[in-house]
Formats: C-alpha cells, sequence, structure tokens
C-alpha cells in the first residue's frame, strides 16, 4: 500500500511535467507536433511490449478486439496527444496543465449517457457548473482578442483534447471492458498511435527532423524523457496504483497534475501565473473536488488532521 501511494505522488509529478516537456520540444519548432507524438508513443509501445514479453501477459487474437484497441488508440492517444502538443505551440504550458485537467468532468458527461451506474446528481451538476466557470474565465482575456487568434485556438485544441480523453476512456470502458488487461490496452493503443503517425513523419515534405539535421541536446533529452518516463512509465505506474488502491482514488492524481504544470512553467520557463489562471485553475479544481469528494471523505481527513495537530 505505502509503495503504491509513492507511486500516486510519482506519477503526479510525471504527469504534472508532460506539459513543460511538450512546451520545451515545440515552443521554436525544432520538432513538429506529430514527431513529438510518434518519438513517445514508440518509445512507450516499445517499452510496453517488452513487459508484456518478460510477464507473458497474452495479447488479444480476435479482429473485434484488435480494431476496439485500434479505435480507442486513435481517439484516447493520437487526438489527445496531437491536439494537446499543436495547442502548447501557441499557449503556455501552465495553462494547458490547468485546461487538460477538465478531462474529469467531461467524463461525467459521458458516463452518465454510457453507463446506468454513472448518472448525474445534483451535486455533480453543481461541480460541472463550477468547473466550466473556471475555463470561461481562463478562455476570458482570448475571447476580447477575436476567436482567430492563436491563442485561443490553442487554448480550444486542449479543451478537445480533454473531451477526447474523456469520451474514449469511457468507449474503452464501453467494449472492451475485463477482456484484456490494462497493459495490454496500454501496449496496443501506443502501437496504433505509432503506427498511424509514422507515415507523416517520414513520407510527408520535410522528413524526419532528427535524421536531417542534429537537435539541440535539451530538445532532444526532453522528447525522449516524454516517450520513456511521462508515457511508458507514467502507464506501469498508472496500473499499479489502479491495482493497489482501486481506479476511484488513482482517478485523484488529477488534483496534482495542473499544479505540477503550472510550478514548472513558472520556475523553468519564467511563465507568469496571472489572477485569471489562479482564479480559472482553482474553480475546476474546486469543481472537480465538488464531483469526487463525498462530505464524509472530508469529515474523516479534517478528524485526521484535528487529531495529528491538537493545537
Amino acid at each position: 500500500m505505502r509503495k503504491a501511494w509513492v507511486y500516486f505522488w510519482l506519477l503526479g509529478l510525471i504527469w504534472g511535467s508532460s506539459f513543460l516537456f511538450i512546451r520545451i520540444a515545440v515552443e521554436n519548432h525544432d520538432l513538429r507536433p506529430v514527431e513529438v507524438v510518434f518519438i513517445r508513443t514508440a518509445i512507450a509501445a516499445v517499452g510496453l511490449g517488452a513487459v508484456i514479453a518478460w510477464r507473458r501477459v497474452p495479447l488479444p487474437r480476435t479482429r473485434r478486439m484488435i480494431i476496439a484497441l485500434a479505435v480507442v488508440g486513435l481517439g484516447n492517444v493520437v487526438a489527445p496527444f496531437m491536439l494537446i502538443t499543436w495547442g502548447e505551440q501557441f499557449i503556455p504550458s501552465s495553462i494547458a496543465a490547468v485546461l487538460q485537467s477538465t478531462a474529469a468532468l467531461f467524463a461525467l458527461v459521458v458516463a452518465h449517457f454510457m453507463f446506468t451506474d454513472e448518472r448525474m446528481t445534483s451535486k455533480r451538476v453543481l461541480g460541472l457548473m463550477v468547473g466550466f466557470v473556471g475555463v470561461i474565465v481562463l478562455f476570458g482575456d482570448k475571447l476580447g482578442q477575436g476567436t482567430l487568434n492563436s491563442g485561443f485556438a490553442g487554448q480550444v485544441a486542449i479543451v478537445v483534447a480533454s473531451m477526447c480523453y474523456a469520451f474514449f476512456t469511457g468507449l474503452g470502458r464501453k467494449i472492451i471492458q475485463s477482456d484484456v488487461q490494462p497493459i495490454v490496452v496500454a501496449f496496443g493503443t501506443m502501437v496504433t498511435a505509432a503506427v498511424t503517425t509514422a507515415p507523416f513523419v517520414f513520407f510527408t515534405e520535410g522528413g524526419f527532423t532528427p535524421l536531417l539535421h542534429p537537435l539541440p541536446v535539451n530538445i532532444l533529452l526532453t522528447v525522449v524523457l516524454l516517450g520513456f518516463f511521462n508515457t511508458f512509465i507514467a502507464y506501469i505506474f498508472f496500473y499499479e496504483i489502479v491495482r493497489a488502491l482501486g481506479a476511484s482514488r488513482a482517478a485523484m492524481v488529477t488534483y496534482i497534475v495542473p499544479a505540477v504544470g503550472l510550478i514548472l512553467g513558472w520556475l523553468v520557463l519564467g511563465e507568469s501565473i496571472g489572477i485569471t489562471l489562479l482564479l480559472g485553475g482553482t474553480l475546476i479544481m474546486i469543481g472537480i473536488a465538488i464531483v469526487n469528494l463525498r462530505p464524509s471523505q472530508v469529515y474523516h481527513w479534517l478528524r485526521l488532521r484535528r487529531a495529528t495537530n491538537p493545537q
């Protein structure tokens, strides 16, 4: 149990740093977004494949399951990874980290229509309203500049990526369920992403940038870390957390990721943390908390704090 909580906090730090790494890779157009997605998913696919071979985990053989994994891979990896990477060419990593956390809110809407045991309640509706007010706050200054500016487009891309995560995660649960092990799902989706993006990397005008001219060491290191730690290792940690702590506790990593993204963007890239970002991010986090936290959980947490800090 203790090891699972260590993994939990490490996962929050790893996933929170993804937005920083993506921003570094694409900010000066050293790499195209499709190249970043290809490299990170190819590294993750090789790593997950090695783990599956070592553990001798059976792979799906039916056409239905292979097609299902491909569909989830396109919607839950290719589309959101591309949208986030493209969007971060135009917006700070800190804003991207906060906006991407809205996936937890969109997931509620998707689950309401897909699963009979996850219907909307008044508490969830309230949480959604508060969270989306936070999104509107974050979009506020961009809306004032017109809808065609690149900053607005970048933020829209992150929100659409969150919608993809919500819908295709729910779809994956619906069509795959318990037929295959989670690590096989991750492997299948990463293979789909790498295979899908490869033609756009190698056979389009410009070719594969790292093969044509040397990349700055920091860019090359960034994208390799993004593939190995933030994609491959992160998925291993996530499924270990789900196995030990349950899916609901594992999902609470949502609270850590945007905070890490904010802090790293400020510390490493010097991104400003203005009142708009703080207010919008706070409202989104409050909305997610309203949706997920039960009053009994808050009560027990307060009792524990009082017992350990009697002053």
